[in-house]
Parts: C-alpha cells; sequence; structure tokens
C-alpha cells in the first residue's frame, strides 16, 4: 500500500495530480541517485588498501648519483675501491671500516669532526626499499627515547634524529644525526651523517657530495633482499685494531687517508635493518 505508483497510471489522474506526482517521482529519483554515490563512495573506501602508501614503490631516478657500477664509463676514477663500493676520495679524510664476523660490511668518511657512514644493501629488482628501512630506523631510535623529523632535503627523503647516547661524563645525552638513503637498480645505499654536518649545511655539503658521488657494485650473485654487500680493504691497505682506520700496510708505499688518529665519536647506529 506504500509502493510507489506506476508512471503508467498517470493518465489516469487529473492533471493537478499528474503535476504532483512528476514532481514526487523527480525528488525520490534524485534522492535515489544520491543514495547510489554514497553507496558508490561506502563501496570504493571498503576496497581501498589502508596500507596503500606503504606499498614499495620503484626506485626514483638518480641523475646526480650514486651510481651504479654499469652508469659510470670509468668508476674507479678518483674512487677508492672497496669491492663492494667505490668511494670519492679526499685527501683530508680518514676511511675507517666497521667488520661483523670478519667480514667488513660499511665504511665511514671522517672529515676533521664529521663523519658519513656508507653501508649498502642488496634489494629487490623493481621495488625501493628506502620508505621502509626509514620507518624502521624511525621506529628503534624513537624506542629508545630519542626524536625524529623526517624531510625531504637535498638527498631527498631523510631522518633527522636525536638520538640518545650516553656522554664521556657518565650523563645520559642526544647526539644529532641523519639518516639518508638511495634506491638503486637491485641495490639500496644508506649513509648516516653525524658529528657537525649533521646541523651545520655547509659542513654537510661536502659528505652530500661524496654520497651521492658513492658508486655501488651489486655484482650478479643471487642475493636476499637486505643482505649487505660486503667491502674489503684497498690495495696495500690494513685495519688498525684499535681505531678500525684503514692505513697503509708496514712496509708498502701509497697514500694514506689524512688526518689525526683521534677516534671518531658516533652514536649509536642502526645497521641492522632486517
Amino acid at each position: 500500500m506504500f509502493g510507489r505508483r506506476r508512471r503508467s497510471d498517470k493518465a489516469d489522474l487529473p492533471v493537478e495530480e499528474r503535476e504532483d506526482l512528476d514532481e514526487t517521482i523527480e525528488d525520490e529519483d534524485e534522492d535515489g541517485a544520491e543514495e547510489a554515490r554514497d553507496d558508490g563512495d561506502a563501496t570504493a573506501s571498503d576496497d581501498s588498501d589502508p596500507d596503500e602508501l606503504s606499498r614499495p614503490i620503484p626506485p626514483a631516478p638518480r641523475p646526480d648519483g650514486p651510481w651504479d657500477f654499469e652508469e659510470l664509463e670509468d668508476p674507479h676514477e678518483e674512487r677508492i675501491d672497496l669491492g663492494g663500493m667505490l668511494i670519492p676520495s679526499d685527501p683530508r679524510m680518514e676511511l675507517r671500516v666497521e667488520v661483523s664476523n670478519d667480514l667488513i660490511i660499511a665504511a665511514t668518511v671522517v672529515l676533521e669532526d664529521s663523519g658519513l657512514q656508507l653501508q649498502a644493501f642488496a634489494a629487490p629488482r623493481n621495488e625501493g626499499i628506502w620508505h621502509e628501512v626509514r620507518a624502521e630506523i624511525a621506529s628503534g631510535i624513537t624506542q629508545q627515547g630519542g626524536v625524529v623529523d623526517e624531510q625531504d632535503a637535498g638527498l631527498g627523503w631523510e631522518l633527522r634524529a636525536q638520538v640518545p647516547v650516553q656522554l664521556p661524563d657518565g650523563t645520559q645525552g642526544h647526539q644529532l644525526v641523519r639518516f639518508v638513503g638511495c634506491d638503486g637498480p637491485r641495490w639500496f645505499l644508506r649513509g648516516v651523517i653525524s658529528g657537525r654536518a649533521a646541523v651545520d649545511p655547509e659542513v654537510g655539503a661536502d659528505l652530500e657530495t661524496m654520497f651521492r658521488d658513492t658508486v655501488v657494485v651489486r655484482g650478479m650473485d643471487p642475493m636476499a633482499p637486505r643482505d649487505p654487500i660486503l667491502l674489503r680493504l684497498p690495495e696495500n691497505a690494513q685495519v688498525d685494531p684499535e681505531s678500525g682506520l684503514a692505513v697503509p700496510a708496514q712496509g708498502e708505499e701509497g697514500d694514506r687517508f689524512d688526518g689525526d688518529l683521534n677516534p671518531f665519536q658516533r652514536g649509536p647506529e642502526i645497521t641492522e635493518v632486517r
């Protein structure tokens, strides 16, 4: 009894009632269309993936580096060969390597009172991982009681963090650190800028340039995503066990990575990104 009157029944009504019926039908049609749009929006919303923004994305173009070994005509030019990475050479710098289970997994360039730690990892062929690694690093720092700010700066998206550290006098403090990264073809390069370069843009510019000029040598061997790309010492070099400094082997002539031997003060480093 409350059903809608069929349109074909209009001919049996007086003119005034037919006009009223037309207006009623038009109103109902508009209401029905609005409900259909709402239902469609709700369906689209229900079908959307809440994790869409965290899905892997293809590596971005790298017109200014960092570079893949196959992209340069002479990748060894003015660079130090560490096997899995070729690092720009600078007469002012010290070079330190970091060892895990007798394997060299990272290198740190020290320029006066600033440093750049470099570590390369295998990555999927068509997917970048820097957006995931940033989230993991940020979570780890905040759980330690640190503060993290994500910024789009000179090297793309990076994290600027205040990392909790124990000061020489035994008290607790914070160290300012910049985490930078770049997705390449089947590799990911992460850099950690610390010291004065983390807070002074002019000082940091030299280390940013060094990060861009680094060459990653991924190789063709199969590797699981996020496995570290292993490094080796330069020719005629050995590691000072106390400082981690790479120096020429005894009795060998060659370039020394200049700088004093004062240990470079760094805060906690998050080297595990699994």
